[in-house]
């Protein structure tokens, strides 16, 4: 029991934070005109983040991230992407104009790309739950990926009820509209955080 406590706390702590992520998953409960629209984003980032998360607790995301050549490349990579996210973000809505729903397809590869480039997801995820779980046992270990796991499907299927129940209590567009505007200045700032990490990384 322990065991999946931990897990459960330290993953509420690590997921809680606004991110690209939340930002995107948020936003797609917000547009979508019935919740199981915004499925397909939530389905796809959980299972991402399960993903990183057993390969952390396997050591198979630690010994990627080993690469020295792989850390510049994923905050390169992730900075441009938020730049472009931004961008995309803003756009979604202009006034007096319905929003545009992302077909599925786009759906999935924006959540695939705001889940694996994001490269503080990807270090917490090693560094705090792969190391955290290097105290339990084998069985033990897996329960507690498990855990932290199952906080994120929770989450993120919470995360986009919270957006569609925005999305239905503001018929007029205007406050999400004004989200909009704040998570595109809120990703520009991530991607200015990344762009200076991969100065510091590459002046090293």
């Amino acid at each position: 029991m322990d065991v999946i406590i931990h897990g459960v706390i330290l993953a509420v702590g690590l997921i809680l934070p606004l991110g690209a992520q939340n930002i995107f998953v948020f936003n797609q409960g917000a547009l979508q005109a019935r919740y199981i629209g915004a499925l397909p984003v939530v389905v796809t980032a959980a299972l991402c983040d399960t993903l990183l998360i057993f390969a952390a607790v396997g050591g198979v995301s630690l010994a990627v991230l080993s690469l020295h050549w792989l850390t510049p490349f994923i905050y390169g990579a992730g900075a441009v992407f938020l730049v472009i996210m931004g961008q995309k973000i803003l756009r979604e809505r202009h006034a007096g104009e319905q929003a545009a729903v992302l077909p599925v397809r786009e759906q999935v590869g924006y959540a695939l790309s705001v889940s694996l480039l994001n490269p503080h997801a990807l270090m917490d995820t090693v560094g705090v739950i792969g190391t955290s779980s290097l105290q339990y046992g084998a069985a033990d270990r897996w329960t507690f990926a498990a855990a932290a796991a199952g906080v994120s499907w929770l989450w993120f299927m919470g995360l986009s009820a919270g957006g569609r129940a925005l999305g239905k209590a503001d018929p007029s567009g205007r406050l999400v509209r004004l989200l909009n505007i704040f998570s595109a200045l809120l990703l520009w700032g991530m991607a200015g955080y990344m762009v200076w990490q991969l100065w510091a990384a590459l002046t090293v």
